[in-house]
């Protein structure tokens, strides 16, 4: 059986986030539901509310990667943030199907377009964001350290 995440998920906050990014109706003119990144991450925490359990069953071979719409950069940014302060910070014991994982996955998508590495290190990930999108990495660091 899948075990439940030890200190917990706040997977409100997620879901409010997740609120934030979608461009909604009325931008999309049809919802794409788990075919648009931020579709398929909240599917993701319908799912964990019915059923609260750490790992998405192929969950990160899931995320839509060719859904190329064009996401507020700052929504994003806030997101990725927040995602990173429900890490675990499991390192060794990462693994790519975590929820947590998943959903920062679909996010990096809509922000960086396409899913980027994670070891198991919020701080490492944030060094690599530096290297990689400085330009989006001040934003995030600055979020996720508040």
């Amino acid at each position: 059986m899948e075990q439940v995440h030890k200190k917990g998920f706040n997977a409100e906050l997620v879901w409010e986030d997740l609120k934030h990014c979608c461009r909604s109706e009325d931008l999309c003119s049809e919802c794409q539901h788990e075919n648009c990144t931020i579709g398929y991450a909240k599917q993701c925490i319908k799912n964990y509310w019915k059923e609260p359990k750490k790992e998405v069953p192929d969950g990160a071979e899931h995320v839509p990667t060719t859904d190329f719409k064009v996401f507020d950069e700052i929504e994003l940014e806030t997101a990725i943030a927040n995602i990173l302060k429900e890490c675990k910070d499991c390192k060794g014991e990462h693994t790519e199907n975590c929820i947590i994982n998943v959903i920062r996955n679909c996010y990096e998508v809509g922000l960086f377009g396409d899913v980027q590495a994670f070891e198991g290190s919020v701080l490492q990930y944030l060094m690599f964001v530096k290297n990689n999108f400085p330009e989006k990495s001040l934003k995030i660091a600055s979020i996720y350290n508040s």
